[in-house]
């Protein structure tokens, strides 16, 4: 019966199942990207995104005020205050523990006295305040440092993009890159539609020979892979003398890219009805008003589904980008390479690399879903006849 037509396979929960899946592994990365670039880098180092609206368990550290500000009372020198103030801290937080030594941090409980060097003492209470004494005048140009553990409210802040986006350092900034990233998308992805759209239509619906012999040449470039051109590529470029600058980017990009759209273009040029292409030659139209006229019209969904391939695939590259593009000076630096030079001289500054990482991503974003409605149309068409 599940064979009839118009009943459902009872293999549809597996496949909304799959769906489900596929959809859950996607977003999930993509959300906490998104919440860990609002995020500051104690929180991102002390709990997941998950956790971001829900107040999360902090070590901080702190310090008393400089030994400037200390008073004498009673015959002791005194410096009283709170450790949270000045530091955009809420005075409501309660801390946990506090330590003296960042061997021990959580060695003293709120309320408790540490002793310290030359007979001083440290009390500090749950809310922060502290008194520090000492029998002695105290010396030194900074206060005691304090280790505290304490829970704090959620906390989020634009300073990440503001540091990415705004900062005059280049390792910083990734301004310059964004507009670098565009400059080597939007014509990588222009180009190879246009020469795709022309080959197509040829391979599609005019005769001449060899036509049968450049459909297969085309199939078989796309399980090439592009890393075994890349150095004679790049040879032939620095040989005519268009190596590492936008120029040779595009063109690399446009020859690794138009075995795909050809084939695609022309399956679903294919599948247009034979009709109209006829009619309209009877009717004296030329091979380029028809291409122009008719037959771009009728495929646009196919264009658009292999502009969206094209333009993830170009601005989330960074092999071709670092194979004919890098300079010296770091002038035409892209995004992804951007991101691999924060990786490799920030470390563990997780807030700024979530924040470039987002970035980067939100442009593929916005095109996805402004054209995916075009995507499995240009896919499916030509497919079922």
């Amino acid at each position: 019966m599940d064979n009839i037509a118009g009943t459902k396979s009872s293999l549809t929960w597996a496949v909304h199942i799959s769906v489900v899946v596929l959809v859950a592994l996607w977003l999930f990365p993509t959300v906490g990207l998104f919440v860990s670039s609002f995020r500051t880098a104690d929180q991102i180092s002390s709990s997941g995104w998950w956790n971001a609206l829900f107040p999360t368990e902090q070590s901080l550290t702190l310090r008393t005020a400089s030994p400037e500000e200390q008073v004498l009372v009673d015959g002791v020198y005194v410096i009283e205050g709170n450790l949270f103030a000045g530091e955009g801290l809420s005075d409501e937080i309660d801390m946990s523990s506090w330590g003296t030594s960042s061997r021990d941090i959580g060695a003293y409980a709120p309320g408790d006295t540490a002793e310290l060097r030359d007979g001083e003492q440290i009390t500090v209470q749950a809310n922060g305040n502290y008194r520090l004494q000492s029998p002695v005048e105290m010396e030194g140009g900074r206060g005691q440092r304090i280790f505290v553990t304490a829970e704090l409210p959620p906390d989020f802040t634009l300073a990440n993009y503001q540091q990415v986006l705004f900062s005059g350092d280049r390792t910083d900034s990734m301004t310059k890159a964004f507009f670098n990233t565009l400059t080597v998308t939007i014509p990588a992805t222009i180009i190879p539609i246009v020469v795709a759209a022309f080959a197509a239509y040829a391979l599609a619906w005019m005769d001449f020979a060899g036509r049968a012999l450049l459909i297969a040449m085309v199939v078989g470039l796309l399980v090439v892979p592009l890393q075994l051109a890349l150095i004679p590529l790049l040879k032939l470029h620095l040989g005519i003398g268009i190596g590492k600058g936008y120029l040779g980017t595009w063109l690399a990009h446009t020859g690794f890219g138009l075995p795909l759209a050809i084939y695609l273009l022309r399956n679903y040029m294919v599948g247009l009805p034979r009709d109209i292409i006829e009619n309209a030659r009877v009717d004296g139209a030329t091979e380029f008003q028809i291409f122009v006229k008719i037959i771009l019209p009728l495929s646009f969904p196919a264009l658009a589904s292999f502009a969206i391939f094209q333009f993830l695939w170009t601005w989330n590259d960074l092999l071709v980008a670092k194979v004919f593009l890098i300079d010296a000076t770091g002038q035409t630096t892209v995004m992804t390479n951007q991101i691999v030079e924060l990786l490799g001289t920030r470390g563990g500054n997780w807030e700024i690399l979530a924040t470039a990482a987002f970035v980067s991503i939100a442009v593929p974003l916005l095109v996805f879903f402004a054209m995916q409605k075009y995507l499995v149309r240009g896919l499916l068409a030509g497919s079922v006849k």
